[in-house]
């Protein structure tokens, strides 16, 4: 295994003015990648992670996930400004509207379902042409422990995230013969500014059943995912990266 790096590939992160999209664009930068930015709301968010980005050729893009047309005109824009290439694209966007299903309101099951899923999938459309022509391209969906073990108030989450797995699958059989691979990475419980606001005893009450007994680092996330847009995962497609120190295996 070769030394992990991403010199000069062109890779697109959703989602990545804050949290793990944040982490994940600034450690991709280190190993010399050329990384879009994307924003939904705050652009000034999206400019202090810019700012902070390793090397040149970057990109900072708006992107509104929940209008299909608007991201195919931005994604366009973005793979033209690169010169027709694109290397890698890791649909990191996504929200939460926890409630039992009971009081979830239509609103907040189709927000979940379009920001987790949909736009994956509608994003990753967008990539495709140019992955196919250079023959070569790495998706890589951050999906969640809570995809595969369920949790009670979170039915909405845990079906798109549940879906990006599945979506994740049938993606890499389609596209393997072109060479580009098709994963996702899924996180546990990473401190990040979703957690931080957890009090003591709800963190001894989350680390409970886990074997590793801590949260989990945005770098234990980011360094998934980069093994997974490099070419030492040149031979892994349609698998799930575990990061979640155990709490589910």
């Amino acid at each position: 295994m070769t030394h992990l790096n991403l010199e000069n590939k062109k890779i697109l992160v959703t989602g990545s003015s804050r949290g793990i999209g944040a982490g994940l664009a600034q450690y991709f930068s280190k190993l010399g990648a050329k990384v879009a930015v994307t924003y939904g709301r705050s652009k000034e968010q999206a400019e202090a992670v810019f700012s902070e980005l390793e090397g040149n050729g970057h990109q900072l893009l708006a992107l509104n996930l929940n209008d299909f047309k608007a991201t195919g005109d931005s994604l366009g824009q973005l793979i033209k400004n690169w010169d027709g290439e694109i290397h890698g694209l890791v649909n990191n966007a996504g929200i939460s509207r926890d409630q039992l299903l009971m009081r979830l309101k239509e609103e907040e099951l189709l927000e979940v379902l379009n920001t987790n899923l949909a736009s994956s999938i509608w994003c990753t459309k967008q990539v495709l042409k140019p992955m196919m022509k250079q023959r070569l391209g790495s998706v890589v969906n951050i999906s969640s422990v809570i995809g595969h073990m369920g949790n009670a108030g979170q039915v909405a989450y845990a079906a798109s995230k549940g879906g990006l797995e599945a979506f994740t699958k049938s993606l890499a059989k389609e596209l393997g013969s072109r060479n580009i691979r098709v994963n996702s990475v899924a996180p546990g419980f990473i401190k990040t500014d979703m957690t931080q606001d957890l009090s003591e005893s709800q963190k001894e009450e989350l680390l409970k059943n886990q074997p590793l007994n801590r949260l989990g680092e945005v770098t234990d996330v980011a360094q998934a995912a980069a093994f997974l847009l490099s070419e030492n995962s040149s031979y892994i497609t349609g698998q799930c990266l575990h990061v979640n120190g155990g709490l589910y295996m």
